[in-house]
């Protein structure tokens, strides 16, 4: 073949892969237009607890790490968010549950006071009612979860106080064991072999007041207690799938099963050490940074300092970074298992979450983008971006109005 027949049969070719992949990318930016996109787990109370921090203005996560603001939302096209009430856990005892209530209401406060602050820009969401009307008005809305419940103490009058401000799902443990379940991350092993005598009555109370249950972070026995007790569907608002990356934060083949039979729905995690394993010495040193982290008891300083070994952490292992094909992974695991009907996203951002291709909240469009590239539909789309777990925000709050009246 002669070199000039090469080249034009060589740009011919070019041409057509760009003429299809700008097909492609408008077809998906369609979709990601009419979708309804939820995210069940963000963790921008974190940031908006700093003083220099204003939801309401666009940052950038290059030069601050925030990944989640009102015009970040908006540019990427992101629907809705469940801002999570996180409190890290610290001590077991009368004063330390006070505390830990106190520090809730304050991520509460910080939340109701930035969405009277900005009332043209975003809203509180307690309903899918309330969601897709938020969306219709082009803003933004915003749901509550809690991570930890460390945050109810001893008190299950505390779970009707938090309904009332909006909250509609806990995360009964985060990385340490409390008075409710075992976690999957505490470093001294099983203390109930699941739920607690005590945490059982905080998983009924939650299904009679209709908050879900969130079982992101608890131990495998806790899911299996958790899955026989609850009348409701669950959700795992931030998890992945350990057949693809073999972490205990995520869940088994069995156990997604079992949720799926439960009407339930896991929502992919981005936190890289849940998408991909990472090398032993990345995960240890993950490991033993995450732990410090997590500790109540951890001082402004002390957590100045993990940050920064955190960035640096990060830059020493960003080539090793999945991807949003690692995700999408993920996701195809969950729907060939199954169905369609039991898959959600949950990025974790600014609490860890973080893929090349969706770096902050303005990239999600990335994912649709690879969805439309598998060959999901439209349906399918809407499905796992906001249908499924608003379906199960929904079916908690029916099977609560019918428990209240027994």
């Amino acid at each position: 073949m002669k070199p000039t027949l090469t080249i034009i049969l060589f740009l011919t070719s070019a041409i057509l892969f760009a003429q299809s992949e700008e097909k492609l990318k408008r077809k998906a930016a369609k979709i990601h237009q009419k979708a309804f996109t939820v995210d069940t787990h963000a963790d921008v109370p974190i940031m908006m607890a700093k003083e220099d921090f204003d939801i309401s203005q666009k940052h950038d996560w290059e030069n601050d790490g925030s990944q989640i603001d009102f015009p970040r939302m908006k540019s990427g096209g992101m629907d809705a968010m469940f801002f999570a009430v996180y409190v890290g856990q610290g001590k077991r005892t009368p004063e330390g549950n006070a505390e830990a209530k106190e520090k809730a209401l304050k991520i509460f406060d910080l939340i109701h006071t930035a969405l009277k602050k900005y009332p043209d820009v975003a809203e509180l969401a307690t309903t899918s009612k309330d969601g897709y009307r938020i969306q219709k008005a082009r803003k933004r809305a915003v749901f509550i979860g809690m991570e930890n419940g460390w945050c109810i103490g001893r008190d299950l009058s505390n779970l009707k106080l938090y309904y009332d401000l909006g909250l509609r799902y806990i995360t009964l443990s985060h990385s340490f064991n409390n008075d409710i379940c075992d976690s999957s991350g505490d470093p001294e092993g099983a203390e109930f072999n699941g739920l607690s005598s005590y945490g059982e009555e905080v998983v009924k109370e939650m299904n009679r007041l209709g908050i879900m249950v969130d079982i992101s972070h608890v131990s495998d026995s806790t899911f299996y207690d958790v899955i026989k007790l609850t009348q409701s569907p669950l959700i795992a608002s931030h998890s992945s799938c350990r057949a693809l990356c073999n972490n205990k934060r995520n869940m088994t083949d069995d156990m997604i099963r079992a949720l799926a039979k439960n009407g339930g729905v896991i929502q992919i995690n981005f936190v890289p050490d849940f998408v991909k394993k990472p090398s032993e010495q990345q995960e240890l040193s993950i490991r033993e940074l995450r732990l410090k982290m997590m500790r109540a008891e951890t001082t402004a300083d002390e957590q100045k300092k993990i940050e920064q070994e955190f960035k640096k952490l990060k830059k020493q292992f960003a080539k090793y970074l999945p991807t949003v094909v690692d995700v999408v992974n993920h996701i195809d695991h969950v729907v060939k298992l199954v169905g369609i009907d039991h898959v959600g996203i949950g990025m974790d951002m600014d609490g860890g979450g973080e893929v090349i291709g969706c770096q902050d909240v303005s990239q999600i469009g990335n994912i649709t983008l690879e969805l439309v590239r598998r060959g999901y539909s439209a349906k399918d789309i809407r499905k796992i971006w906001g249908e499924n777990t608003m379906r199960v925000l929904d079916e908690n709050e029916r099977i609560a109005k019918e428990l209240q009246k027994k």
